[in-house]
């Protein structure tokens, strides 16, 4: 096969991607390419990368083998690519390390993120800290009351956190209210967007910063099988930990590439965040891809339980592997994803974060159709601290 090689020099993965901003924004993200794609053949700039992702990151992640587990369901054997234990307790100190390497280089004094399930915020609030940054986290006002443990630590770091009260109060407003405040302060702000969305460069960027993943899930996965997976398991909401875990396997079409997405209450309740199963193309923060929308085509609310999941839109670099068939796309409902959280946390003693449970849920139930010799990676991407009094007060009644 032809080499993968997406985006193209405007940002497209295929139709999807793309700048889509008023013409007077555009310079803004066109710097932003040049400096980045500079930067990223810099020796002394991956230097710096691979000393941080070791020393203080905490890589290379482990692969687990989730023998209790996979003795109880009797099928497949499930492996855990142990995000959560990170520094911050997510993949999403992956991408904070490198756009905050990308922030010194450009000389700002400070960085503007929006978050969810709020483990975006606290790795950026973490690497400001680290070079002595002021830091904006911008958080929707529902995700706040959610999500209480992160705002203490994102605060604790240093970090400000700014409500968001406009919409549903949850990431995709705090995405709206973050951009618009980055405009006003571009000069001496950097925007530390969290997922493999938004306007070129950032789908590829940030995904650049997570394939970390995905290349150390192969290695360790043929040194202790001796090939390769049949599948890769991911949750999805904006895809940054998918396209992190899935991006090192796209050439290798025997591998599966299994996007988990919320189901929430269920596809025909309307209250889900799928977005690559249910979505039609449109336009969202200023990039092309599949989007939630209702009869008048305009953007529709997203729902999922996982604050980090709550997005009506999706990577376009997973909208393109959905066109291209290269795909296999799943679903988790809440219910599924708690009884998922609680599966895991009883049978092996980790606590996952609401948002890896979709993921592991699906995963249980796929491993019962497999042989006992296949293997399946789920990218377990967080730790479920930030969750576990949401889901004792609010779903468990502990």
């Amino acid at each position: 096969m032809n080499k993968y090689n997406f985006p193209d020099k405007n940002g497209y993965f295929g139709q999807f991607g793309g700048i889509f901003l008023p013409n007077e924004l555009k310079p803004i993200f066109e710097n932003l390419a040049k400096v980045y794609f500079k930067l990223k053949k810099d020796r002394q700039f991956k230097k710096d990368l691979a000393y941080l992702y070791r020393e203080y990151a905490g890589r290379p992640s482990n692969l687990y083998f989730a023998k209790n587990l996979t003795k109880k369901i009797g099928g497949a054997k499930i492996y855990l690519k142990r995000e959560d234990l990170n520094h911050t307790g997510a993949h999403k100190i992956n991408n904070v390390i490198g756009q905050g390497l990308i922030a010194k280089h450009m000389g700002k004094k400070k960085l503007i993120a929006e978050t969810g399930a709020g483990q975006h915020g606290t790795a950026t609030a973490t690497i400001a800290a680290y070079f002595g940054l002021e830091c904006d986290i911008y958080m929707g006002a529902r995700d706040i009351e959610a999500q209480t443990p992160n705002v203490y630590r994102i605060k604790i770091l240093g970090g400000r956190v700014i409500p968001v009260f406009k919409g549903q109060g949850t990431l995709k407003d705090a995405v709206d209210v973050a951009i618009e405040s980055y405009i006003k302060e571009s000069d001496r702000a950097y925007y530390l967007l969290g997922s493999t969305v938004g306007p070129h460069p950032y789908p590829v960027m940030v995904r650049d910063f997570q394939k970390i993943i995905g290349k150390e899930i192969k290695k360790q996965i043929l040194a202790k099988e001796g090939k390769l997976p049949e599948s890769i398991v991911a949750c999805v909401g904006g895809g940054s930990n998918a396209m992190g875990a899935f991006y090192e396997f796209i050439p290798n079409k025997n591998v599966k590439l299994i996007a988990v997405e919320p189901a929430g209450k269920g596809k025909d309740t309307g209250r889900h965040g799928l977005a690559l199963g249910a979505g039609k193309t449109g336009v969202i923060h200023g990039y092309k891809t599949f989007v939630l929308k209702n009869s008048k085509d305009e953007i529709m609310q997203s729902y999922s339980a996982a604050s980090g999941l709550d997005y009506p839109g999706v990577g376009p670099e997973l909208s393109y592997l959905k066109e291209t068939c290269r795909l296999t796309l799943a679903e988790a409902s809440d219910k599924e994803a708690i009884d998922a959280f609680v599966e895991l946390s009883k049978t092996e003693g980790i606590i996952p974060a609401l948002e890896s449970a979709h993921a592991v849920a699906y995963a249980i139930k796929y491993a019962k159709k497999l042989g006992k010799n296949d293997v399946i990676v789920v990218n377990l991407s967080g730790r479920g601290d930030k969750d576990v009094e949401n889901i004792a007060k609010n779903y468990l009644h502990i």
